[in-house]
């Protein structure tokens, strides 16, 4: 099957990112050609003198919109490429060289109508950035789910990093028009439609994600408030996995609070708990404030997650 990739980028603001984006993509090691579609969401601070600059580096179309949300401007960037297949990205990731040689060979031996990839942390990211990659997608704090084949089983593609061909595009109608969890609600009309997914470990990208611990906090408390609309939706995918942020954080302030009397068994687990943290983020990142700040935004992370999926289940039932 011959595969014409366009990839989708919309972008909010965001005009030094996605120079850095298409800087990347000018250094694909991928010897066919392939598009690049840029959705312009109705920015204040555009980025079309900048995609002018990459007019004869890349085959490049660029749109101006107005603002409808990320997903709505994925649709529309779907709706006026050309190609065969889809690949999407968030206007903040940076691109590895080998991406598409990658993706290409892995829909070559195994087609699927979608698929996704990991993110990673480059090494010009800041500390809190790298220490955030790290919360998303340890074993540790998310079961390695968005960073390891060995801890997929069905996977949901992540819209920072997700391929899909135009023939599921036009038969789901692309993303819905939900703010907060838009992409696992595509997937699993993907699944309803007998498309398969299919996570291509080789196929990953450098997100920076949040820059501040307010940000990510933000972006976590958005991301589990969305959680309980989607299990309402869809209550075949409800998993008990989920409670797991809100029951760790509650039990964090419960073992904090048993500490005026003197009790001290809770706190110990978690001490563990944050330890091991430690010194796996320190392994891997070979970086001691990266291990530390690890701690804390796995903190943030499960504080965010929790109190955004709480609040969601409340107002749901």
């Amino acid at each position: 099957m011959k595969l014409n990739f366009s990839i989708i980028i919309p972008v909010y603001n965001r005009p030094q990112e996605i120079n850095e984006l298409l800087q990347s993509l000018t250094k694909q090691t991928f010897h066919k050609s392939f598009e690049v579609v840029v959705v312009e969401d109705g920015s204040n601070l555009k980025a079309d003198e900048i995609v002018k600059n990459y007019s004869e580096k890349l085959n490049i179309k660029y749109f101006f919109k107005e603002n409808s949300g990320a997903g709505a401007s994925r649709n529309y960037g779907m709706q006026k490429a050309s190609g065969s297949y889809f690949i999407i990205f968030d206007s903040d990731c940076i691109i590895p060289p080998n991406y598409l040689v990658e993706v290409e060979k892995a829909l070559s031996k195994n087609y699927t109508d979608a698929f996704g990839g990991a993110d990673a942390a480059h090494k010009s990211f800041t500390t809190i950035q790298k220490a955030i990659n790290y919360s998303m997608t340890s074993f540790f704090t998310t079961g390695g789910i968005r960073g390891s084949k060995k801890a997929v089983d069905k996977f949901q593609p992540r819209s920072f990093n997700l391929g899909i061909s135009k023939k599921a595009f036009e038969k789901t109608a692309g993303f819905s028009k939900m703010k907060i969890g838009e992409d696992i609600d595509l997937t699993f009309r993907l699944w309803e439609h007998n498309f398969e997914t299919q996570f291509i470990e080789n196929a990953f990208v450098f997100h920076k994600r949040r820059s501040t611990f307010k940000q990510f906090f933000k972006q976590t408390f958005a991301f589990g408030n969305g959680r309980p609309l989607l299990n309402r939706k869809y209550p075949e995918t409800a998993k008990l996995t989920y409670w797991f942020p809100s029951i760790f954080i509650l039990g964090f302030i419960f073992s904090m609070l048993l500490l005026l009397f003197n009790i001290k068994t809770f706190a110990f687990f978690y001490g563990v708990y944050f330890m091991l943290l430690f010194i796996d983020s320190l392994l891997k990142n070979k970086n001691f404030n990266v291990a530390v700040f690890s701690i804390i935004t796995t903190l943030i992370q499960f504080t965010g997650y929790g109190m955004g999926f709480l609040k969601g289940k409340l107002l749901t039932d």
